[in-house]
Formats: C-alpha cells, structure tokens, sequence
C-alpha cells in the first residue's frame, strides 16, 4: 500500500476530489497547510500599505491506495491540481506498512 500526499492550491480542491472519485478513491483527508516552495510567498497590497505574504495557503491531501493503483492515483491528482503557474504543488508517495480500520479492526487492504 502507498500514502499519497499531495499539496495543492485550495480552489483546485474539488477539481482533484472529482478526479479521485471518478477512479473509486472511497475516502481521503483534507487538511488547511500553509507554505511556500520557489515562489518563496508574494507581495500584496491593503488599504495602501504593501506588505509581504511569507506563507501561501495551500490544502494537503492524503489518501492511501494500493500499490497498483498508487500510480494513476497520482497522475490523476497532478493533472486535476495542475492550473501551469508556480505554486501549483507537489505530489508524492511513500509505502505504509499496515492499516487497520478503527470500527472492525480490518487489517491491510480490507482496512481501505
């Protein structure tokens, strides 16, 4: 099994949930991050004061899947996250050893 973590712009959130239902992704967790990658923040402008925003807000993914499916899984984040501007995100994917379901007490893939 893999955990997929993608961190992506907050309005391509639905585009991505879509994306995942569409290939029977049943569940995921979504969480408020805030960050900055090589656009390293920007600038804005209030009320005629301009000041710098160190930290993007950004939504962090995460759902695990099978090792068969963790491929398509990621193709189908990075494609619906993906607007071709800096900031757009990063996916990426790192092996789970057990998961267990809290209600039944699943184990492995049963659990997902």
């Amino acid at each position: 099994m893999k955990l997929i973590t993608a961190i992506v712009k907050p309005f391509r959130l639905d585009e991505v949930k879509t994306a995942l239902r569409e290939l029977g992704v049943h569940g995921l967790t979504v969480t408020e991050a805030s960050g900055y990658g090589r656009q390293r923040g920007h600038t804005e402008v209030y009320r005629g004061a301009e000041y710098q925003v160190d930290l993007v807000p950004k939504v962090r993914l995460e759902v695990v899947v099978e090792d068969a499916d963790a491929e398509p899984v990621l193709e189908a984040i990075v494609k619906a996250a993906r607007t071709g501007k800096i900031g757009d995100g990063k996916v990426w994917a790192m092996p789970v050893e057990t998961v267990v379901r809290v209600r039944t007490g699943e184990r492995g893939p049963d659990a997902l």
